[in-house]
C-alpha cells in the first residue's frame, strides 16, 4: 500500500483512543484490559490490516502485554508479525523486545544477534529500564 494513503481520520482517532487506554491499563498492570484495548484498535484496521503503520505499533503494544505478563511465545508471534509491517523491519525497539523473549525463552544465541541490532540501531539508551540481564548478554 503506498505510503500517501492515509487512514480515515475518524478511524485513526479511535484506534489513537483505543491505543491510550491500552497504555494507561498497561502501565497500571491491567495487561487484560490492555489486550482488549489493543484487539479493538487491531479491529478497526482495514483489510489488509499489516498494510498500515498503526498496525505496526498495534502489534508492538500487544507483543508488549505479552511479554509483560510473562508470555513470551505470544510476544514473539507479535513481534514476527509486527516485522512485516510498515518500518517493521530495522526497527530498533522490535530488535530489542525481540531479543528479550528469544533470551527469555533460553535461546540465547538468537536473543543475542536481536539485542546487538538494537543496540547498534539505537545505542546503550534503548537498554535504559530494561532488566541489566539483556545487555549483560552482549558483554558475555
Amino acid at each position: 500500500m503506498s505510503s500517501d494513503i492515509r487512514l480515515d481520520a475518524k478511524v485513526y482517532q479511535a484506534i489513537e483512543q483505543h491505543c491510550t487506554q491500552g497504555d494507561h491499563f498497561t502501565e497500571t498492570d491491567e495487561l487484560a484490559l490492555a489486550l482488549d484495548e489493543y484487539a479493538r484498535a487491531w479491529a478497526l484496521l482495514p483489510d489488509p490490516q499489516r498494510a498500515w503503520e498503526a498496525a505496526t505499533w498495534i502489534k508492538i503494544a500487544m507483543a508488549d502485554v505479552h511479554f509483560f505478563a510473562g508470555r513470551f511465545a505470544e510476544a514473539e508471534a507479535e513481534l514476527d508479525y509486527a516485522l512485516t509491517c510498515p518500518g517493521g523491519l530495522g526497527n530498533a525497539y522490535i530488535d530489542l523486545r525481540m531479543g528479550q523473549v528469544l533470551f527469555e525463552q533460553g535461546q540465547l544465541e538468537e536473543a543475542r544477534e536481536c539485542l546487538r541490532d538494537a543496540l547498534d540501531a539505537a545505542g546503550e539508551e534503548i537498554f535504559d529500564g530494561e532488566d541489566d540481564k539483556y545487555l549483560a548478554l552482549l558483554r558475555s
